[in-house]
């Protein structure tokens, strides 16, 4: 043995346990490291002369190896401070665009750009987002969560100014795609310091206390967003990010260590790059499809096609990995490539239809952006509500009777778009957004927790950064595809109300809504802008039915791959803290 010295213990009977003493300059733990998963020991028990590997002699257990020491509880307390202030800035990124979509839209308010551009600029950022967070958290491993961290703060923090200063619609698209890098960094980092930092029922607390960041962004952002763009430009939305970055470094720098595995996972640099390009180019197609109106010319099914072949291509890679940062292995199980189907769906048609909610809003309703921004809060608090109440049900009834009903409600709740119109009452539509975003809590964190928990604990961080994956790409695709529709029936419907307009006013007002609103205000033209009003309802009508749909298949997902009711199982064993900087990622 060349990492230590064995040598046995004189302890209670039934069980093997072994003293490692440091040997060669190598350490103890890391030993115990090499004993515990090459022979899968069952833990480590910390006695003044180092660790010691307990063996029970009947059966194989799970690792449980020796925490680090524990921080001073008023340390702990201002980590979770600048962890939940990071979560927050996430969060609040995740939500503002929406609400400043119309108005980079609007040709003198903002950068005038077409719906294509905006899907792009939206996408961005989730499509960085989706396909780098899986290889951050390796990354983690290898130079410090602290490291890390900070440096996604870095980046986040300059595209942010980046993007808060951009001067046309390709600069912005960038400094998105470059906050998403940020995001990727930050998030798996985010989540793994807070698993170090805390042990036992503190862990839970604290993770209990975290989670509450999610809804305050949530609720925060598209009111913050419509205060600013109330008073100040577009870029305002994104500046505000800049101190909150820099006062989150200097709370790292000062009270996080820089925690890391001692196990290092390989990067997975031919991973990285088949599933950022391969999702860039289905991405663009879709969206391409929408801007010419067209399925059948090369620069929109070429893409496409290239798209899914290197996807494909992906999959066949990382099957071929021995330890795959992405495991496509873990979709083949019926109940967790189910479940995490379903979570697709849901958040295809989660971001699809907000993608709509933005220019119904403040587009067709002319409600200003504080107007908009608090109308959408009732989605935050259904979500925030849903959250606790659907993890009492679910251990009342089951997984499937609980969540099944609710991802059908979330689909019904987005067809009912289809019944907006331009004098809907405010307080029909807050219902609406109510139900929806109760729906949606009851669906996603019941049915992450559950497929993540019912994973081997060394497979925990492969679990999760599949299911954050295959979440972010729903996403991606939501929005190619919401927009495309939008776009495609936009134009059909425009159309014959530009018989006698020149050919520039015809050619603005094919783009998009707010494009034809600008130029009949130009032209002193109001039937046109009226026209735009009628066809952009006409538009969110058929693509709502469409986002229906296919999140209703999402319901149908559900309700064949979950079982009927889950047997009662005991408690959850402690995760093992030389695993908790690998394995955790983020759980939202």
């Amino acid at each position: 043995m060349s990492h230590g010295i064995l040598r046995s213990a004189n302890l209670p009977e039934g069980t093997n346990f072994f003293s490692l003493q440091s040997d060669r300059g190598h350490t103890a733990r890391s030993a115990a490291t090499v004993l515990t998963k090459n022979f899968k020991l069952d833990g480590v028990v910390e006695f003044p002369y180092g660790p010691v590997v307990q063996v029970p002699a009947d059966q194989d257990p799970k690792v449980s190896m020796t925490p680090p020491p524990t921080l001073p509880k008023s340390r702990q307390q201002l980590i979770l401070s600048v962890l939940m202030l990071c979560s927050v800035l996430i969060w609040l990124e995740n939500t503002v665009l929406t609400t400043v979509l119309e108005t980079l839209a609007d040709p003198a308010r903002g950068l005038g750009a077409n719906p294509g551009q905006l899907q792009w600029a939206t996408g961005s950022y989730t499509l960085a987002f989706a396909t780098l967070m899986f290889t951050a958290g390796s990354l983690g491993d290898r130079f410090g969560h602290r490291t890390v961290f900070s440096s996604g703060l870095a980046i986040f923090a300059g595209s942010s100014l980046w993007a808060a200063y951009a001067s046309n619609v390709g600069q912005l698209i960038a400094a998105r795609a470059a906050m998403g890098v940020g995001s990727a960094l930050i998030t798996p980092a985010m989540l793994a310091i807070l698993m170090w930092t805390f042990t036992g029922p503190a862990r839970a607390a604290a993770i209990g206390i975290f989670s509450t960041s999610a809804g305050v962004g949530m609720a925060a952002g598209p009111v913050l967003a419509g205060f600013l763009l109330d008073h100040f430009w577009w870029g305002s939305v994104f500046l505000i990010n800049v101190p909150v970055a820099a006062l989150s470094l200097v709370g790292l720098a000062v009270l996080v260590p820089n925690f890391r595995s001692p196990t290092l996972r390989p990067l997975d640099p031919a991973g990285m790059l088949l599933s950022i390009s391969g999702l860039t180019a289905l991405a663009y197609g879709l969206i391409r499809a929408g801007q010419v109106a067209a399925w059948s010319r090369t620069d929109v099914w070429a893409p496409i096609v290239a798209g899914l072949v290197l996807l494909a291509v992906f999959v066949l890679v990382e099957l071929r990995v021995k330890s795959p940062s992405f495991d496509p292995r873990l979709l083949a199980q019926r109940t967790f490539g189910g479940g995490n189907m379903a979570l697709g769906l849901l958040l295809f048609g989660v971001a699809a239809i907000t993608f709509y909610n933005a220019f119904y809003l403040q587009g067709a309703l002319g409600f200003s952006p504080m107007k908009a921004g608090l109308a959408n809060i009732p989605t935050a608090f259904g979500a925030l509500a849903a959250a606790p109440l659907a993890a009492r049900l679910v251990r009342r009834l089951s997984l499937r009777l609980v969540t099944v009903p609710a991802l059908t409600m979330a689909a019904l709740t987005m067809g009912g778009y289809g019944f907006l119109g331009l004098h809907t009452p405010l307080v029909w539509i807050e219902i609406l957004l109510l139900i929806q975003g109760l729906s949606i809590g009851m669906v996603i964190g019941p049915v992450t927790a559950a497929l993540l928990s019912n994973l081997p604990l060394e497979q925990a961080g492969a679990g999760s950064a599949v299911t954050n994956t295959v979440r972010q790409t729903g996403s991606v695709i939501g929005i190619a595809v919401g927009g495309t529709i939008m776009s495609i029936m936009y134009r059909r419907a425009i159309e014959p109300s530009l018989e006698g307009a020149s050919g520039p006013v015809q050619d603005q007002a094919r783009v998009s809504a707010e494009q034809a609103r600008h130029i009949a205000t130009t032209i002193h033209r109001p039937t046109l802008a009226q026209a735009a009003d009628d066809a952009f309802i006409h538009a969110m009508h058929v693509g709502a039915g469409w986002i229906a749909v296919i999140t209703l298949l999402g319901a149908a997902v559900l309700l064949t791959t979950l079982p009927a009711a889950e047997k009662k199982k005991g408690p959850i064993p402690e995760p093992d803290y030389e695993e908790a900087g690998s394995s955790v990622r983020e759980r939202v």
